[in-house]
């Protein structure tokens, strides 16, 4: 597997659509997990933990990162759920305003109570969980956080 340049993953980005897993992280009250986002797109926003699937990258090994690296463990894909494919569309980009991002999202929902004070602070610089009814009727969740509730 092949890290990206800045140059070349900025090309790529305006010109195909990105290939993401999002962690629908729910505790035991059926909390989701959510992080605000520091970084575009969706900066700004409460939203939940992911990333973008690697050139080369199965699936299975995918998950395995993301989950290492945005919860702080490594979970297997088959201990999450599949909840579908879904298509986020920015109007900006990781690297310009001007630049839209679309991502092919495969979701994934799982249950996890973790130690918020634990997670990493790179895309998120707070963390909390929110009940269904709270995150849908909040403003400063992104609408594509919200699609995996309704």
């Amino acid at each position: 597997m092949a890290f990206l340049s800045e140059s070349t993953f900025q090309t790529i980005i305006g010109a195909t659509p990105l290939v993401s897993i999002d962690l629908i992280v729910k505790n035991a009250k059926g909390e989701v997990l959510l992080g605000y986002r520091t970084n575009r797109p969706a900066q700004g926003y409460w939203f939940v933990p992911g990333g973008r699937v690697q050139k080369n990258e199965k699936l299975d090994n995918a998950f395995l990162r993301l989950t290492k690296a945005e919860l702080g463990v490594a979970i297997e894909r088959s201990a999450a759920s599949f909840m579908g494919v879904f298509e986020h569309l920015y109007d900006d980009s990781a690297f310009d305003e001007a630049v839209s991002t679309h991502y092919v999202v495969l979701g994934y929902e799982l249950e996890l109570d973790i130690s918020l004070d634990a997670l990493p602070k790179e895309q998120h610089n707070q963390y909390g969980w929110m009940a269904p009814e709270e995150l849908l009727n909040r403003d400063d969740v992104h609408v594509h956080t919200k699609w995996y509730v309704e």
